[in-house]
């Protein structure tokens, strides 16, 4: 399950702090007292520039966005230009503007070419691209940095976690690798490399995630019995692993497939699941209900209301939709709501908009007595995934969507000041744009 943290509202200054991304020291020969001068007022008017972009765009990482990239435009050499990289990459991603992040991604990297986790970014957003030459390019990339890591001496760990912890560590990262090369592989074709790949990730830590795949590979194949062997592991395996997770549902869809292909019936299968069990000794985890899994886009979620009723999106397509994600436990939350129903309020009868507070408790029980005792007059839904879609990694989160269900605001966290003024232009902007939004 994922786990979201309580962060306050994004420290923006802190992601350009000279300790996270150092500016080159000055070099040791001598250079003329003019040219030293002249670098040295170009680096602060680079300096008071990118303050100033940040502080124009306050809490709306749109704004952020158009403002470093017009940065750029300025100051293509300027002392923090790695910062800027890692800060549009990251906005860019909570904008769901993929393209976007995928360029700074790869910048960063050009200009990095050690940050492995840059890296494993941009083999996600290339794989998701899925042409031939991203799928190429994402498998060069995970590559490295599986040759990095399998190089790291032990002299690289922290002091503070032992030998073992570390080695656990370094082990359950090549896991997840391995299998990574091995999906970018098996989208290419290249289903030799792919089941190396694979039979290598399982190695290191048995995993449903490599059994399928492997499943599926041999069924492809035509080698039912070892499509089979393989299904039957991915489905008493826990659903969730390094690797990543897997349906069960699916996988055992795919067993039985495949087991009356071979037998003409269903005789027989819960023996050979029991067997794959007793071989590994291991509990099969419950199936949790996966809501709105494959939805492409905001409109395609369908929500429940507190009383487990439906509440589709689609209807909404045309309206602006305002949504703060929240928790019971969540303090800045209990701050934050109450201005929010006030916003929701001064829009009463307004039916070009739709207000709601989405919840992310992983306990849903807590629910209704928490609401009862705040008394918040808005439309409250469970998030039923739409949190995960839209990166929410932190709470509490206010989003605004664009009648096309593009995202044209959005806060992380709660500023003590001026959230109702930010929000209120925002949605105002959104009814009525003056001008194409810049992505």
């Amino acid at each position: 399950m994922r786990l979201i943290h309580i962060i306050p509202i994004l420290a923006i200054s802190l992601v350009f702090s000279s300790q996270a991304f150092p500016q080159k020291p000055p070099s040791s020969a001598q250079q003329p007292k003019d040219s030293t001068a002249n670098n040295s007022k170009q680096d602060a008017d680079a300096e008071a520039q990118l303050q100033k972009a940040i502080a124009d765009a306050g809490n709306d990482r749109a704004a952020l966005v158009r403002n470093l990239k017009n940065y750029l435009v300025r100051f293509p050499n300027a002392p923090r230009k790695a910062g800027v990289y890692r800060a549009l990459v990251e906005s860019c991603q909570q904008l769901q503007d993929t393209a976007c992040a995928l360029d700074y991604a790869e910048r960063l990297v050009a200009v990095h070419p050690d940050d492995s986790e840059m890296m494993l970014l941009a083999i996600g957003l290339l794989q998701k691209e899925g042409s031939e030459a991203s799928l190429t390019h994402a498998a060069g990339y995970a590559t490295r940095v599986i040759d990095r890591i399998e190089k790291a001496p032990p002299e690289e760990k922290s002091a503070r976690i032992s030998q073992k912890d570390w080695q656990t560590q370094q082990d359950r990262f090549r896991t997840a690798l391995y299998s990574l090369r091995g999906q970018i592989e098996k989208s290419q074709m290249n289903y030799e490399a792919a089941a190396k790949d694979f039979q290598q990730s399982y190695a290191l830590h048995p995993n449903a995630m490599a059994a399928e795949q492997l499943g599926e590979i041999a069924e492809m194949k035509n080698d039912y019995a070892k499509a089979i062997e393989e299904y039957s592991l991915a489905f008493v395996l826990p659903e969730e692993g390094p690797s990543g997770k897997v349906d069960r549902r699916e996988v055992r869809m795919k067993l039985g497939n495949v087991w009356r292909r071979v037998h003409g019936t269903d005789l027989g299968l819960g023996e050979q699941i029991l067997a794959a069990y007793d071989r590994l000794g291991t509990t099969p985890a419950a199936a949790p209900w996966a809501r709105n899994k494959g939805a492409k886009d905001s409109f395609a979620f369908v929500l429940r209301n507190l009383d487990g009723s439906s509440l589709p999106l689609s209807p909404l397509k045309g309206k602006v939709i305002v949504l703060s994600f929240w928790a019971t436990w969540c303090g800045p939350c209990r701050e934050l709501e109450p201005e929010f129903v006030q916003i929701a309020k001064n829009y009463t009868g307004n039916t070009n908009l739709a207000f709601y507070a989405v919840n992310t408790d992983e306990d849903e029980s807590l629910v209704p007595g928490f609401l009862d005792k705040e008394k918040w007059n808005v439309p409250v839904v469970f998030a039923d995934g739409l949190d995960d879609f839209m990166n929410v990694n932190s709470l509490p989160t206010v989003i605004v969507l664009d009648r096309a269900g593009k995202i044209a605001f959005r806060m992380d966290g709660y500023p003590p000041e001026g959230f109702t003024e930010s929000l209120t232009s925002a949605i105002q902007e959104a009814l009525n744009p003056t001008k194409p939004s810049a992505n």
